[in-house]
């Protein structure tokens, strides 16, 4: 029998020990990392000639690192932020390994000094209000699966849930002082509460009744499930949405974004908000944002979207051309005379 590596011991209590354990991930996140080290095995494999029993920490230098990132974006065609990404795994698994190997400390430190790249920021994609009406209006609720249909897609903006949230959700989530809260479990196992207007919680009595869920012993079912009776994924949520979204822009294209994405609707309730007076640190909390410096990126918008509305009510007033400085004799003397 092959004894294994001391990469294979650190590498499978990194990803089924200390992560969900120690860390608290999700499932979600501790697959991104594995899918990472999937990667860094074929790569081993077939650029460096390392079968998956022969790979060890020593190999793990700044020199095999950075020819596996290179690789990643030259031959598997990784976008910049999908190298930061497996870059990011990499750097989380070498300070695991700092404390369970200190002999080897410096040499996970100069991976762990490998920078990331810097990536254009991609332009934040979001709804006015009346985009979103026009995709909750699409649903056909003369049918069970439109109802079911709405009320997800209404819950999922109302909370700017993340779309991982929404799939998690139990009844009994749903219910907290008579479903005007919701509990949403995100990142690291975090719970939050967050308010639901009238029609929100009015929508959501209806779904319960009328999918006979209002029973307390119904309480740990999903609040959701695809045809199945199964969990809904992130891409059948997706699909839901894209469906709808489709629909609205055949009817009014200007309305609705080349893509909608449930991340889409989770940037609308945000941007909407703020729009509504909500301060930062509420849309925050409201969020599940560690910092409001994540936040803050809905401030920018705001902010981009009222000076273009006052350059449109303010620009008969404006001429557009700067003095001519050189010939304003009076002007130049009078800034000359300041000093």
């Amino acid at each position: 029998m092959t004894k294994p590596t001391d990469f294979a011991y650190h590498l499978t209590n990194f990803l089924s020990r200390y992560l969900p354990g120690i860390k608290g991930y999700s499932i979600n996140t501790v697959s991104a990392y594995r899918d990472t080290f999937k990667l860094l095995l074929v790569f081993a494999a077939e650029k460096e000639g390392i079968k998956e029993k022969k790979l060890s920490l020593p190999v793990l230098d700044k020199g095999f690192i950075m020819r596996f990132l290179l690789w990643i974006e030259d031959e598997r065609g990784c976008s910049t932020i999908t190298r930061n990404q497996r870059l990011a795994a990499i750097h989380s698994f070498c300070l695991y390994l700092q404390k369970e190997v200190p002999d080897r400390m410096y040499q996970f430190q100069e991976v762990l000094s490998i920078p990331f790249k810097k990536h254009p920021i991609k332009t934040l994609n979001f709804l006015s209000t009346e985009g979103v009406r026009a995709i909750l209006s699409k649903p056909d609720i003369r049918t069970r699966s439109g109802r079911k249909h709405l009320c997800l897609l209404s819950l999922m903006y109302a909370t700017g849930a993340r779309v991982q949230e929404i799939a998690d959700l139990r009844v009994s989530d749903a219910t907290y002082n008579d479903g005007s809260l919701v509990r949403l479990t995100g990142k690291g196992g975090k719970s939050r509460f967050v308010p639901l207007e009238a029609p929100v919680t009015k929508l959501l009595g209806q779904y319960l009744e009328d999918f006979s869920l209002k029973s307390p012993s119904r309480g740990l079912e999903l609040l959701f499930k695809n045809h199945s009776q199964k969990k809904l994924t992130r891409q059948g949520i997706t699909h839901i949405l894209k469906k709808y979204a489709d629909m609205a822009k055949e009817k009014q294209p200007g309305l609705i974004p080349e893509t909608v994405s449930p991340h889409c609707l989770r940037h609308s309730r945000a941007v909407h908000w703020l729009q509504a007076g909500v301060d930062l640190i509420y849309i925050r909390d409201l969020l599940g944002h560690v910092s409001v410096k994540t936040s803050e990126i809905y401030a920018r918008i705001d902010g981009e979207m009222k000076r273009k509305a006052l350059e449109k009510v303010s620009s008969y007033a404006l001429s557009g051309e700067l003095p001519s400085w050189q010939r304003d004799k009076s002007l130049m003397e009078w800034l000359k005379g300041l000093s």
